[in-house]
């Protein structure tokens, strides 16, 4: 039998047909097998990651396919564990692909240190918003006889008395003693004085 007539024979045809199919056959098994192996197409559900430790959650993490990023470290909140996840992105709940970034923020192990500025003679709104901006809160008012009316006298916390440069805790409280503004100056001496010294020697 020629070539040209078992090219055109349909056991040729027939023989061409199956190795086709089994072709076909084995690439769609082959796409299937990627497609599980990759998960490919697959969404994933974020975990919720709140106040876990980054060991952790970096190991879950792994198990789904994702990975996790560090991205910062926040001020410290006391409503979560130290070093422990307080924010993530994408959030809890999100459907993602797999081998997607997790980017988490972690709380810090404690309230960090300010340092107090001039106070000093100055005035109560002044200092009083100053502290607050710098994460301080309010304790007590207490008052001390003195000419000037809500002039800062001194700061104190824990009954210790605090100066300029001090270093205290970000969201400790800190009591005031301020002026009353009820002590009145008293001429009198001076005027006396003064007229002591215009007196002769003999005088005095």
């Amino acid at each position: 039998m020629s070539i040209r007539k078992f090219l055109t024979s349909k056991t040729f045809l027939i023989q061409l047909a199956i190795a086709f199919g089994i072709i076909v056959v084995l690439g769609f098994a082959l796409l299937k097998f990627l497609d599980v192996k990759t998960n490919h197409g697959e969404e994933i559900p974020v975990p919720d990651l709140s106040k876990m430790q980054v060991v952790i959650a970096d190991e879950k993490l792994k198990e789904l396919g994702l990975e996790l990023l560090l991205l910062d470290t926040v001020d410290f909140r006391k409503d979560m564990p130290p070093y422990s996840i307080v924010e993530q992105s994408p959030k809890f709940g999100t459907t993602v692909k797999n081998g997607r970034k997790i980017y988490v923020k972690v709380n810090s192990g404690g309230y960090t240190d300010v340092i107090l500025p001039d106070f000093k003679e100055k005035t109560y709104r002044q200092i009083s918003a100053n502290l607050k901006s710098m994460g301080l809160k309010e304790g007590r008012i207490t008052y001390k006889k003195n000419m000037a009316k809500d002039v800062v006298l001194s700061l104190t916390q824990n009954g210790k008395t605090l100066k300029e440069g001090d270093k205290v805790k970000k969201n400790s409280v800190v009591d005031f003693v301020l002026g009353d503004g009820k002590e009145v100056f008293d001429q009198s001496d001076m005027i006396l004085e003064s007229e002591e010294e215009q007196l002769p020697d003999e005088f005095r």
